[in-house]
């Protein structure tokens, strides 16, 4: 198992979890964009965006429903904050396992990069 995130939710690298259930786990980013900013993974492997079928619009709404859940959690909601699923290189996707990123906690411009 070489996948970054496929060892973490194994457990055999650690990470400073904030959310965790059947599907996902969620957990802090080591390169912080912002004040908050977690990652959502699902605990099953899909590489990217362009690998989800229709039997994963449970899963994908589900990483959607943890994050703003923790967004309250963290006092962002209110203020706002952006979830991006970045879906291959060009577009910035470094671990090729699918993730959302909740960033928040600080005034985000537009456009993104």
């Amino acid at each position: 198992m070489d996948c970054l995130f496929c060892r973490i939710v194994a457990g055999q690298i650690p990470a400073k979890k904030i959310h965790e259930d059947e599907l996902c786990i969620g957990f802090f980013d080591i390169n912080p964009q912002a004040p908050t900013h977690a990652l959502f993974v699902p605990k099953r492997h899909i590489a990217t965006v362009n690998d989800l079928t229709t039997e994963d619009r449970e899963l994908a709404g589900h990483l959607l429903i943890a994050a703003a859940k923790v967004a309250r959690t963290q006092g962002i909601a209110d203020a706002g904050y952006r979830l991006v699923m970045n879906c291959n290189a060009d577009a910035g996707q470094t671990v090729f396992h699918l993730h959302l990123h909740l960033v928040g906690g600080r005034k985000l411009g537009w456009p993104p990069g």
